[in-house]
C-alpha cells in the first residue's frame, strides 16, 4: 500500500484529550493512523524595494508555493507586513490568519499566524510585547533596537477536537540583553497563557544560535518546569535539510541556525526539516522555513524512518 500523509505523520492532541470531537476513543500516542499536523516557521523578509531582484513582488508566489507544496497546516510568519499577508491570502485562499503589527499603532511588521480554516478553529488569540511592559503596544524592551512581539493562538483541530497553543515570535537582531530577557519573558508567559501543562508549540526567528544564552534559557527553563524542547533534537526521524536557516539571498551560511520550532512536552516530534528549496537559483526569502510534525507523547516506531524512540 502506498503511504499517505495520514499514516506518515503524527497525531496531534488526541492522546492528551483522550476522546475525539465525536466522543469516540482516541488513538494511542504515536498512532500512525491518527490525524496529522504540520507546523512551519517562516521569516518571509519584509517588503523592501531595495532588495532588487529579491524584492517581494518577485518572491511572493515562491513563498506561497513553499507553504502550499510542503503541506503546512499552520505557519508562524515573521517580518510580514499587512500588504504581504494580503498577497498570501490571495494565493492561499484556504488559509486565515491573525496577529497585529508591532508598533504602538499596531501596524508595521507582524508575527502573524496563518492557519488552514478547514482544519483549525481559533478559540483565542492575542499579542504581547517583548519588554518590561508586555501589554503596552509598541513598547521596546531592554537594549532592543526595535519593538518585538509574540503573537499567540489557542487552536482547535476541527477533525479531532484537539486543542493546543501556538506562540510565534521574532527576537531582536541587535540587543543581547533583549534576546536574553525575551527568552525569560516567553518562558513566563507560556504557562500563564496556556497553563502549566498541555500541548504548546513555539515558532520563531530568535536571531540566536543553539550555542547562545537565550537558547540555553529556553531549552533548560533555568531550573523551572517550563523548558522547551528543540524539535530538531526531539525528532524520532533524522533531521532533513541543512542545519543553518540563514542565506542572505546568496547562499546558506553554516552555523546560522536561528529559526526554530520548539515544543513543550507532552508534545513529541515525528519529523523535522529545514527547507532549502530554490527557484531557478533564487531563494524565496533570506531565511529558510523550518517545519516539524508533532505528536502527543512518544512518537514510537516510525515506518517511514525505522526509528524507535525511548522517550
Amino acid at each position: 500500500m502506498v503511504p499517505t500523509r495520514r499514516n506518515l505523520t503524527v497525531a496531534l492532541g488526541l492522546a492528551w484529550l483522550g476522546v475525539t470531537a465525536a466522543g469516540g476513543a482516541a488513538p494511542a500516542p504515536g498512532d500512525a493512523d491518527g490525524e496529522t499536523l504540520r507546523v512551519m516557521t517562516f521569516n518571509i523578509r519584509y517588503d523592501n524595494p531595495a532588495d532588487g531582484e529579491d524584492a517581494w513582488p518577485n518572491r511572493r508566489a515562491k513563498v506561497a508555493s513553499m507553504i502550499r507544496f510542503h503541506g503546512a497546516d499552520v505557519v508562524g510568519l515573521q517580518e510580514a507586513l499587512r500588504t504581504q499577508i494580503a498577497d498570501l491570502e490571495a494565493s492561499l485562499p484556504h488559509f486565515g490568519w491573525f496577529g497585529t503589527g508591532r508598533s504602538a499603532e499596531r501596524d508595521g511588521e507582524h508575527c502573524a499566524i496563518l492557519f488552514r480554516r478547514d482544519r483549525l478553529e481559533v478559540l483565542a488569540e492575542s499579542t504581547f510585547w517583548l519588554s518590561e511592559t508586555p501589554e503596552v503596544a509598541g513598547s521596546r524592551g531592554w537594549d532592543a533596537a526595535l519593538p518585538r512581539i509574540v503573537t499567540w493562538g489557542k487552536l482547535r483541530d476541527r477533525r479531532t477536537g484537539a486543542v493546543f497553543h501556538l506562540f510565534n515570535t521574532h527576537f531582536d537582531h541587535r540587543g543581547e540583553a533583549a534576546r536574553r530577557e525575551s527568552a525569560r519573558l516567553l518562558l513566563r508567559k507560556v504557562p500563564e497563557i496556556a497553563g502549566p501543562a498541555g500541548p504548546v508549540v513555539v515558532t520563531g526567528d530568535f536571531n540566536t544560535t543553539p550555542e547562545s544564552e537565550p537558547y540555553r534559557i529556553l531549552t533548560t527553563g533555568e531550573g523551572t518546569r517550563g523548558a522547551l524542547v528543540d524539535a530538531l533534537h526531539a525528532s524520532s526521524c533524522p533531521h532533513h535539510g541543512p542545519t543553518s536557516s540563514w542565506n542572505a539571498f546568496k547562499a546558506i551560511e553554516p552555523g546560522r541556525r536561528i529559526d526554530f520550532v520548539l515544543v513543550r512536552p507532552p508534545l513529541g516530534v515525528r519529523q523535522h526539516g529545514t527547507l532549502s528549496d530554490t527557484f531557478d537559483g533564487r531563494f524565496p526569502s533570506d531565511h529558510l522555513p523550518v517545519m516539524a510534525e508533532v505528536t502527543i507523547g512518544d512518537p514510537g516506531h516510525d515506518p517511514l524512518c525505522g526509528v524507535t524512540t525511548s522517550r
